[in-house]
């Protein structure tokens, strides 16, 4: 068990460095931002080592698949109205239902202006081949930009993934233009992302790595932010955030349609911190891109407004916030999908 002094003082000494690469690239409102024929965008990052500019705010797409295809649909016309460039799903969310929306309301009319990414469950290299077709054909397009294999359950997991051949299929689907970039995904155990890492150390295969990034993970002792972002740090593979609020679990309750799968007496938002300072340590960290699930319009426009607010957060306000949850992640409750 890692002392929690020991780990906060890892945190503090670890985040000046991490920052730097993305000090120049989010953005200054007084020389404006990029803009494309659909209006201004949000500030940009760089996607890791490819160079790609992206907007630091994207899309979830699982949101996108369970919600009303009216509520979706609005959600994507905010998000693109609002300066979003970024959208993530998977074959995986709604049975394919996320995926099929992308298709229907942004590449037929704005393919050229978005960062399309999706992503494979698969266990064996039939299955990701067929994934990666089926994927084609919901999102109406002949490429993808970011391919990931996702949802990555442990070290073993990783170990099983590739002995069955799932990366041969991601390098050549790369290989032939089908795909631009790829990179792998995880929210159950940080160590399945290392261990994929040390699989694949000698041959800088993977573009993106997504992962948890939250103050309640930066407090917690499996934690993605202390144990997995430095390496990806080193190896220039572009992070990107999910779970910056727990999947909702940093409310005092959450609410899927009418159905309520959390109630909290001692929420983390805004018990502990606000919603704006949760949203903005994230990106106080070197991520590329923060994906936000909304099932909404409202909830879309919510972090939009946030994004064209942002102002990085320093290493004393960072730390003072991770010691405001250490209680919680000490607990577990709020990551309750964390598996280690």
């Amino acid at each position: 068990m890692i002392e929690r002094r020991s780990f906060l003082q890892t945190l503090a000494a670890a985040m000046p460095a991490m920052m730097l690469p993305w000090q120049a690239c989010d953005g200054n409102a007084q020389d404006g931002n990029a803009s494309d024929r659909l209006g201004e965008l949000l500030p940009q990052r760089q996607l890791g080592r490819t160079n790609i500019p992206v907007t630091m705010l994207g899309v979830g797409g699982f949101h996108v698949g369970w919600t009303t295809e009216k509520d979706a649909q609005a959600v994507i016309e905010t998000a693109l109205e609002g300066g979003v460039r970024f959208f993530d799903t998977a074959e995986s969310y709604a049975r394919g239902v996320s995926e099929e929306r992308y298709g229907k309301y942004i590449t037929p009319k704005y393919r050229d202006q978005v960062f399309i990414m999706t992503k494979s469950t698969a266990r064996d290299a039939e299955t990701a081949q067929r994934h990666l077709d089926e994927s084609l054909q919901r999102l109406d397009t002949d490429y993808i930009d970011l391919w990931q294999v996702h949802s990555l359950q442990n070290p073993e997991d990783v170990d099983n993934r590739i002995n069955n051949g799932v990366l041969d299929v991601f390098i050549q689907a790369k290989q032939s233009g089908k795909v631009k970039y790829i990179g792998f995904t995880g929210h159950k155990n940080p160590y399945a992302h290392l261990r994929m890492l040390e699989q694949t150390e000698s041959s800088d295969l993977f573009d993106t790595c997504q992962m948890p990034i939250s103050v309640v993970d930066a407090a917690s002792e499996h934690s993605f932010t202390r144990l997995v972002l430095p390496k990806l740090q080193e190896r220039s593979i572009a992070p990107l955030a999910m779970k910056t609020l727990a999947d909702g679990r940093f409310f005092a309750k959450k609410v899927r349609l009418e159905d309520i799968q959390w109630e909290s007496e001692n929420p983390v938002v805004p018990d502990h911190v606000t919603l704006e300072q949760a949203i903005h340590f994230a990106w106080s960290m070197p991520i590329s891109v923060l994906i936000t699930g909304a099932e909404n319009s409202d909830l879309m426009q919510e972090k939009i407004e946030m994004a064209k607010s942002f102002a990085a957060l320093n290493e004393e306000k960072r730390q003072a916030l991770v010691t405001k949850v250490e209680d919680l992640a000490r607990e577990g409750k709020v990551e309750y999908y964390k598996d280690v």
